[in-house]
């Protein structure tokens, strides 16, 4: 019985001498995985999009105007260009825009000086949508 516990001991204790190390380095070879190939862009986007599931609208949403709509809009535009002219002629006279607040519906102008010139900020009160304009100095 001893001299099987002495051969186990030193069998057991001598193993670790035997025996040698190396290094384990995981290396992917599926190409979903990072593969052996730098280059699998291609690989990789085709099966993206093929797992993809929403898809890109074709209709862009911009269709040809026929030229009596462009007429229209553009009517439409000198109209409203016209009007905006008279409306600031009797407001403001032949003199240049002068500071303060002016109320045209629900568009509150705020015209003050500042140092790179005059400042006017436009603000529609129903939306809340604001817009600055600023008129440098000559």
């Amino acid at each position: 019985m001893k001299k099987v516990k002495l051969l186990s001991f030193i069998i057991l204790f001598s193993f670790p001498f035997f025996l040698k190390a190396q290094q384990l380095v995981y290396k992917p070879i599926n190409p979903a995985f990072g593969g052996n190939n730098t280059y699998n862009y291609n690989w990789l986007l085709s099966s993206a999009e093929a797992q993809n599931k929403f898809k890109e609208e074709t209709d862009v949403g911009y269709e040809e105007k026929t030229e009596l709509e462009q007429f229209t809009e553009t009517l439409n535009r000198q109209l409203l260009n016209s009007l905006s002219q008279d409306l600031f002629q009797q407001e403001f006279g032949d003199d240049a825009l002068t500071v303060g607040t002016y109320v045209f519906g629900s568009l509150v102008v705020d015209i003050t000086p500042t140092t790179g010139g005059l400042s006017i900020n436009v603000l529609d009160t129903e939306t809340g949508d604001q817009t600055q304009i600023i008129i440098p100095n000559n």
